[in-house]
């Protein structure tokens, strides 16, 4: 709720004090749960669409937008924390200059976003943005550039979602997955999307020696789906060797590396997955 004095310089004062107050208490309580800085800061523009992968941009126009699906900023993401509260007092005098406009009923010009799936990441308008909130405004007009990116925008809240999308996303470079199989191949690790593409590899490299013949990578990929992957993982369901929350690939990964640490062995049958089954043992969770 918006308190007025009756004076719009005195309330602006205000807001922007309480706005600063509630950063420091906010950065305060963040640091006592040892909650990271990306759980807090604004995020970073660059960082989202790097991790992703950008595939070219088209200008959607002027509409309004929740304040509540701006994240993060193109170039003053340490000004601002997650919810745009002023993180210094160097940009005090702006700030309360718009404040002052606001609560004047002044015709503020509509911000300037980048649009990344539902996020949206400021171009311009910081400000405008930052004391939007700290009345308590839910939505607020913007002029929209929509990014279309490799990757789909889902799931980017914090910087360790965008390491496991940058990793995803050489994976794909990699080994172009399609369809079902593009979802399938999935991991909760970073690490674990540069070891399948190794483990991909080698067995394209062992298939076109034994073939003779040249793959390209997209048969590559749908090769060793059909004809590894998912042979593989129905024994693994059958051994009962996955564990309850474990990822299908996750398992695929941990049986393939014991089969090969115990028996130097490619091939997949019922005796080597015997073998495997007695040393190999779900994790918990």
């Amino acid at each position: 709720m918006v308190t007025s004095s009756g004076s719009a310089r005195v309330d602006a004062e205000s807001d922007f004090l309480k706005a600063r107050r509630h950063q420091v208490l906010s950065a305060l309580a963040a640091r006592l749960r040892n909650d990271t800085d990306d759980v807090v800061q604004s995020m970073s523009f660059d960082e989202v669409v790097a991790a992703l992968g950008r595939r070219g941009e088209h200008y959607v126009g002027t509409k309004v937008i929740p304040l509540d699906a701006i994240v993060g900023s193109v170039d003053k993401e340490r000004d601002f924390d997650r919810r745009f509260r002023p993180t210094s007092t160097r940009s005090r005098e702006r700030w309360e200059r718009l404040a002052r406009a606001s609560r004047k009923g002044e015709v503020i010009p509509p911000i300037e976003v980048y649009q990344v799936g539902d996020y949206y990441f400021v171009r311009d308008g910081h400000h405008r943005v930052s004391v939007a909130r700290s009345m308590g405004v839910d939505l607020i007009e913007a002029r929209v550039t929509a990014v279309d990116t490799l990757l789909t925008p889902t799931g980017i809240d914090v910087k360790s979602d965008l390491e496991l999308k940058h990793w995803r996303r050489l994976m794909l470079e990699r080994v172009p997955f399609e369809g079902e199989a593009r979802a399938a191949i999935a991991f909760d690790h970073a690490f674990q999307y540069g070891e399948i593409a190794e483990t991909i590899e080698a067995w394209a490299a062992r298939q076109m020696h034994a073939e003779r013949a040249y793959m390209d990578k997209r048969t590559m990929a749908a090769r060793w789906y059909a004809e590894e992957y998912l042979p593989v993982i129905e024994l693994i369901e059958e051994a009962g060797i996955r564990g309850p929350k474990e990822r299908p690939a996750a398992a695929y990964m941990r049986v393939a590396c014991e089969r090969y640490r115990l028996i130097r062995e490619h091939d997949w049958n019922a005796e080597v997955m015997g073998q495997v089954r007695v040393k190999s043992r779900p994790p918990r969770r």
